[in-house]
């Protein structure tokens, strides 16, 4: 029942990805609302569920003692999503470089390879979200239902700004890519299984990948975010999240 439960939500996200070419009522600029709800239910997601049950895996790796190296740093967990969201962000930077570059007239080629080390990044991190859905520990049905709707409307934003940088080229090849690693990250996590601390760990990369990716959709001035929006997301999010 376990696995076809979570097969049945990695089908969901991929269709996600699939269909998010098809949701034109989606603007970039001024930055749709829907996205920044969505952006907003995200935050909510990570800040109010995801880092208290990152707290909770830092209390069980602590009890174990059980590597060297671990035993000198005291927040092991932490320093993994702070790693998530710095390895997210020089992927960002690069990106930008190379859109710079392409648009000087210089470094087609370059940008191609920027597009795929930026769709290998997403491949990795959808993966990961693919894997959790067998491993992640959800005790009942509302915990996968929590997971399931927050990452499904980072998907869409991330989609969506994913278009915005690739045009074309994303919607061609990058947007199978990212349907694929969802089930893919899921059969993986069918046929292995790694210790608690490692779980623990991608916990702490997909927080980090979520909190930047949020971010950089929402914070540059010339998105025009709607800051109403984005609060509404959080405060609707928490509120749900809080109830459960």
């Amino acid at each position: 029942m376990h696995s076809l439960l979570s097969f049945i939500f990695a089908l969901g996200f991929s269709m996600v990805h699939f269909s998010s070419k098809y949701m034109k009522f989606l603007t970039y600029i001024p930055r749709s609302r829907h996205l920044s709800v969505a952006s907003g239910i995200s935050v909510a997601y990570v800040f109010v569920h995801l880092l208290p049950e990152l707290k909770e895996h830092q209390e069980s790796i602590e009890g174990t003692g059980s590597t060297e190296i671990f035993r000198y740093l005291d927040s092991h967990v932490y320093i993994f999503a702070m790693l998530g969201l710095s390895a997210f962000y020089g992927i960002e930077k690069a990106v930008k470089h190379s859109q710079k570059k392409a648009g000087k007239g210089k470094g087609e080629q370059h940008n191609a390879g920027l597009f795929w080390l930026h769709m290998s990044t997403f491949f990795i991190y959808n993966m990961l979200i693919g894997y959790l859905l067998v491993h992640g520990e959800f005790e009942n049905l509302n915990e996968w239902l929590i997971y399931f709707f927050a990452l499904s409307v980072h998907f869409i934003s991330n989609d969506h700004g994913l278009r915005q940088s690739h045009e074309k080229i994303y919607d061609r090849y990058g947007r199978w890519v990212l349907t694929l690693s969802i089930l893919i990250g899921w059969a993986i996590g069918v046929f292995t299984k790694v210790s608690e601390m490692v779980i623990a760990f991608f916990f702490a990369a997909l927080a980090g990948g979520v909190i930047l990716n949020v971010l950089k959709e929402e914070l540059p001035e010339d998105r025009e975010s709607n800051f109403g929006a984005f609060i509404a997301g959080v405060v609707g999010y928490t509120i749900i999240l809080m109830s459960i």
